[in-house]
């Protein structure tokens, strides 16, 4: 073997093991905090359109899109886009351009029944050169040939190809901001610093091209996006996490997650859930509730996921249903991490109610180093 074949397998190994082992240290919360990254703290007022863009003096951010999709012919699909920065805490003092000083990591991910299992993609690297890079000020953000940016009146151009299919979306707002938590602050624990700023923007219009096997399909749907960062975020016994976020049929908006905690139980929990007029109802953690009503095991893994779940918030009753079971995403590659997010469908106290995404995390454990 050559020595340039041999040293791009060893870093590209290096890379791997540092992304988990990052990834590993901020989900325990013990990744010690420096003075240049600023802490989430209660009453600050999100300002728009400056926080639409990348805030590098916090530890994390992440743009998460999913949505339902439908082509001419009515076939569902579901899709997911999710561009991670991750501040290294390395070389923020070095003029070089090749310092290390944030990465850049993205998912892609369609759910097509007629293939049966999700097809995803994930890359990853250090931000520079315009290759890869999160801006402030809006939503630009970039990974070699993948992007996601927000024009001046609002609307999202997604731009993410690979071998297999690929995503060429137009998402266009048709309702205002929804500030999570306390008008932005959500909290993910009991102690103060365990939290993040945190806007979604559901019922977002798609419109666009879906590519697979080299095809293009026209298709247009609904979408929601999430937009957080966070210096500190998980209470050190927390396992994972349980999420979705729904646009439902009567116009309304509904956000709910729990975490659980490593020996059982639930860490926290909060939903919201804004009605056609507006108006935003919030859900303290014990009116909040996740009960899996049907698991699958994956064969790829062998974890056992609650893809069917049943959701209380105060009296409401939700049942959640998976377009598909197999929509397990393997990002060891990229953030060290394998989770379960799939679209699913909603019934309100037992009539039907919208289309979603549940996430499920933690339920595979991390790979040994």
């Amino acid at each position: 073997m050559n020595m340039s074949k041999r040293w791009g397998q060893y870093d590209l190994l290096s890379l791997i093991r540092m992304i988990i082992l990052l990834f590993s240290l901020f989900a325990a919360n013990t990744l010690a905090e420096t003075s240049r990254l600023m802490p989430v703290v209660p009453g600050h007022a999100l300002t728009f359109p400056h926080d639409y863009g990348a805030h590098q003096d916090f530890r994390i951010e992440w743009w998460y899109m999913t949505g339902w999709l439908e082509t001419e012919d009515k076939k569902p699909l579901g899709f997911q886009v999710t561009f991670f920065r991750y501040a290294t805490d390395q070389n923020h003092d070095n003029p070089s351009r090749f310092a290390a000083k944030y990465l850049i990591i993205a998912h892609v991910a369609l759910s097509d029944p007629a293939a049966g299992k999700l097809m995803h993609a994930e890359k990853t690297a250090r931000e520079g050169f315009e290759l890869a890079y999160a801006k402030p000020g809006n939503t630009d953000v970039k990974l070699d040939e993948w992007t996601l940016v927000r024009e001046e009146n609002g609307r999202y151009l997604v731009d993410m190809r690979t071998e297999d299919f690929g995503l060429q979306l137009a998402l266009t707002p048709t309702q205002k901001v929804l500030l999570q938590g306390e008008n932005g602050f959500s909290r993910k624990g009991l102690e103060p610093e365990q939290a993040s700023y945190y806007y979604s923007e559901p019922h977002l219009r798609v419109t666009g091209t879906v590519l697979r096997q080299s095809k293009p399909v026209a298709v247009s749907g609904s979408a929601w996006l999430d937009h957080e960062w966070s210096t500190a975020y998980l209470d050190p016994n927390a396992d994972g996490w349980d999420w979705v976020g729904a646009n439902l049929d009567d116009g309304s908006a509904l956000m709910a997650f729990q975490i659980r905690g490593k020996k059982g139980g639930k860490v926290w929990a909060y939903a919201a859930l804004r009605d056609p007029s507006g108006q935003v109802k919030f859900f303290s953690p014990e009116q909040v509730e996740f009960t899996p009503t049907r698991t699958w095991q994956s064969p790829h893994t062998e974890a056992v996921y609650p893809v069917a779940m049943h959701i209380r918030t105060g009296e409401i009753e939700w049942q959640l249903t998976p377009l598909l079971d197999d929509q397990e995403l393997d990002s060891r590659q990229s953030a060290g991490a394998v989770y379960w997010e799939g679209a699913v469908t909603l019934t309100r106290d037992r009539q039907p109610a919208g289309r979603g995404y549940l996430e499920l995390t933690g339920y595979v454990k991390p790979l040994a180093l």
